[in-house]
């Protein structure tokens, strides 16, 4: 699938990804879902651990968040949390196309990096 997105309304594409932040209690971890036309975060969630329920809170505050009026391509990296059958299983209840990047690419959710 190719890796260059565009969107030309809201919710048509979302963006995925984690965020890590130090502490000086140690790691936080900021699951995120952005919105390409808007760039607004439709969906985020933070936690100690970074775990499969980390983004998947983190889709389910999304879904509430907005409504969907047609298929949304939801594209995010092929970590372990995202690739995960419950996730998956989640993305395909409510109809999204999926979209990962392609293996060994550390870019391809470049364009939610730059969030203004």
């Amino acid at each position: 699938m190719k890796q260059n997105f565009q969107a030309t309304a809201p919710n048509e594409v979302w963006m995925a990804d984690i965020t890590y932040i130090p502490t000086d209690e140690g790691w936080l971890y900021l699951a995120s879902i952005m919105d390409l036309y808007t760039r607004k975060i439709v969906g985020w969630y933070i936690d100690t651990r970074m775990t499969k329920e980390l983004v998947i809170k983190a889709l389910q505050r999304a879904l509430n968040n907005e409504k969907s009026t047609g298929r949304v391509l939801h594209h995010s990296d092929r970590g372990s949390q995202y690739a995960s059958n419950d996730y998956q299983q989640l993305l395909q209840e409510h109809h999204f196309q999926v979209s990962m990047s392609r293996r060994g690419n550390c870019y391809g959710v470049m364009s939610r990096k730059r969030i203004r």
